[in-house]
C-alpha cells in the first residue's frame, strides 16, 4: 500500500515581490513516485512557485513540510539537502570541464596524499560513480573525461540528472527540460524522465508542451494570475484538453 503522506506539502503559499504578487494561497501535495506538471501561461506564477520550492526564494506567506514534518528552504541548498534537485533550463552546467567533474561539481571526492591532512581529488571514484549514475538512466554516454561542452542537449540533461542523483535528490524539478531540442533528442529526454520515475523518484515538470505532458505527467497542475486553478489526474485528458484547461483558467483570472 502507498504512503498516504505527502512527500512534499505547500499550505497557503504565497509570493510577492513588492506590490506584485506572484503566487496566491496555493496549496499543493506531490506523491513519492508520480511526475506532477505544472502549467500555465507566462506570468501564471508557476516560476515563481517552483523558485519557492527550489529555495531560491522564501515564501512571503505560507508554508511547506515534507513527509508531513515542517522545513524550511533558505537556500537552493537547503532544498538540495532535504532531497530537492532544481534543473533549470541552462543545465547550469560548466561547458569545458568533463562529466565527471560537471557531476560532482560542489561535492568533489578526494582521498589523501602523502600526508593524511593532505587532500587531491579522486578522480578514479569521480569517473566510476559518475558512470554509475550514467548507466542508472541508460545514457549513451562512456567517456567521464569528455567535456561537457562535445555532448548532445539530451546527453547534457542525463548529466544534470545524474548531478541531482549524486545528491540523492528525491524530488527532482525540471523547468522546460525539452525546450529548444529536435525530436530525437527530446525522446530522450522524455525516457530519462521515465526512468526517473521508474527508480521512484519523483518529477515536478514544468512545461509548455502539452504533448510532453500528457506523456509523462501522472497529475497536471495549472496555474494562471497566481492562483492554482486545476489539480487533477492526466487520466483521459489529451494535449488539446489541456490547452482549453489553461484558457479557462486566464478567463477566470481576467
Amino acid at each position: 500500500m502507498s504512503d498516504p503522506t505527502p512527500l512534499l506539502s505547500l499550505r497557503g503559499i504565497g509570493k510577492a515581490y513588492g506590490p506584485v504578487v506572484a503566487v496566491r494561497e496555493v496549496d499543493l501535495d506531490i506523491f513519492a513516485g508520480e511526475v506532477v506538471a505544472i502549467c500555465g501561461d507566462n506570468g501564471a506564477g508557476k516560476s515563481s512557485l517552483i523558485k519557492v520550492i527550489s529555495g531560491a526564494e522564501e515564501p512571503t506567506s505560507g508554508a511547506i513540510s515534507m513527509r508531513g514534518k515542517p522545513v524550511s528552504f533558505g537556500s537552493p541548498h537547503d532544498a538540495l539537502e532535504h532531497g530537492v534537485a532544481t534543473i533549470y533550463q541552462d543545465l547550469a552546467l560548466a561547458p569545458r570541464l568533463s562529466i565527471a567533474q560537471n557531476v560532482f561539481m560542489g561535492s568533489e571526492l578526494t582521498k589523501p596524499f602523502l600526508l593524511p591532512f593532505l587532500r587531491v581529488l579522486d578522480k578514479k571514484r569521480m569517473i566510476a560513480e559518475s558512470q554509475r549514475y550514467l548507466s542508472q538512466l541508460s545514457a549513451a554516454v562512456t567517456d567521464m573525461t569528455r567535456p561537457v561542452e562535445r555532448l548532445s542537449g539530451g546527453q547534457r540533461q542525463a548529466v544534470a540528472i545524474s548531478r541531482a542523483l549524486r545528491w540523492n535528490a528525491e524530488i527532482i524539478i525540471m523547468d522546460e527540460p525539452t525546450a529548444a531540442l529536435g525530436v530525437k533528442e527530446s525522446a530522450l529526454v522524455l525516457d530519462l524522465i521515465r526512468k526517473l520515475k521508474a527508480d521512484g523518484r519523483t518529477v515536478i515538470l514544468i512545461s509548455h508542451n502539452m504533448r510532453d505532458v500528457v506523456a509523462l505527467a501522472d497529475r497536471v497542475v495549472i496555474m494562471g494570475a497566481g492562483h492554482k486553478y486545476v489539480d487533477q489526474p492526466i487520466g483521459d485528458l489529451k494535449a488539446d484538453d489541456i490547452a482549453h484547461l489553461i484558457m479557462a483558467g486566464n478567463a477566470r483570472a481576467a
